[in-house]
This record gives C-alpha cells, sequence and structure tokens, in this order.
C-alpha cells in the first residue's frame, strides 16, 4: 500500500474514531442531563479562562459553530437551561458579546464531567479507538503527552 493511501487511511480511521465518540458522548449527554455535547463545550471552555468568560467569537471557533448557531445556542443556555451562563455586552466594545459561566454552570459543568470522563473511559475500553489513536500517534510521529 502506497504511503499516500495508508495516510488517507489513517485519516479516515481518525475521523472514524471522533465521530463515535462524539455520538456517545451526545447520546450519553442528552439521556442524563438534556445538555447537548456542543453545550458541554461551552461551559468548559468558559471554566477554563481566567474571568470565565469568552466573546462568542471566541466560543464560536472553539466550537465549530457558525455565528447564528452560537447565537441561538447562547440564547438557548442563559434562558432554557436555567441560566448556565449569562450573556453581556463587552466592556470594550458595545458591538460584541461575551458569555460568562454562572455558578449554576460551574456547577452543572462538574455534574456533566462525570459523565463525560465515564462515557470516554467505558468507549476506550470497549472498541477499538484506544488502538486506533495510538495507531495514528505512533505513524504521524506524535508523543502523547504533548
Amino acid at each position: 500500500m502506497s504511503s499516500e493511501q495508508n495516510l488517507i487511511n489513517t485519516w479516515l480511521s481518525f475521523t472514524r474514531v471522533h465521530a463515535e465518540l462524539s455520538n456517545e458522548l451526545d447520546r450519553m449527554l442528552q439521556a442524563r442531563h438534556q445538555t447537548t455535547l456542543n453545550e458541554f463545550y461551552v461551559l468548559l471552555f468558559l471554566s477554563k479562562t481566567p474571568e470565565k468568560k469568552l466573546r462568542l467569537l471566541e466560543l464560536q471557533q472553539l466550537v465549530g459553530l457558525s455565528q447564528s448557531a452560537m447565537s441561538r445556542l447562547s440564547v438557548r443556555m442563559e434562558n432554557k437551561s436555567c441560566g448556565v451562563i449569562q450573556r453581556l455586552g463587552y466592556e470594550d466594545d458595545r458591538r460584541g458579546v461575551c458569555a460568562i459561566i454562572t455558578d449554576r454552570g460551574e456547577v452543572r459543568l462538574q455534574e456533566i464531567l462525570d459523565t463525560v470522563n465515564e462515557t470516554l473511559e467505558k468507549s476506550l475500553k470497549n472498541s477499538d479507538i484506544d488502538t486506533v489513536l495510538k495507531l495514528f500517534v505512533q505513524k504521524n510521529g506524535l508523543q502523547e503527552n504533548e
């Protein structure tokens, strides 16, 4: 098999693993927390910043959503999800909107993290995902702790 074909096969394996994990996480989060994977990502990214806030534009890029999808998601999370985030105008730019994780959002994130970790551990043990990821790392000369 050519190196180009190996590269394509590695890429296909990687995207399959990513899709399987994402789908399983989304199913578990919906079932246990009535939360989507994207809502989890928003809470996670907000919680990791020193000020617990980000511009919606930054969140949009981190989560991988369009501007309109990020706007709809943030409104839903502020209203429907019991106020897990708060949207505010940005101090130095009245056109910009930022999102801040609330105390309720921090608590919700901790509950969700248990499910995420449990699902990832189970998925990595019960499938060939771990093997595929290790092969991907080896084939591409990456180190696991990078």
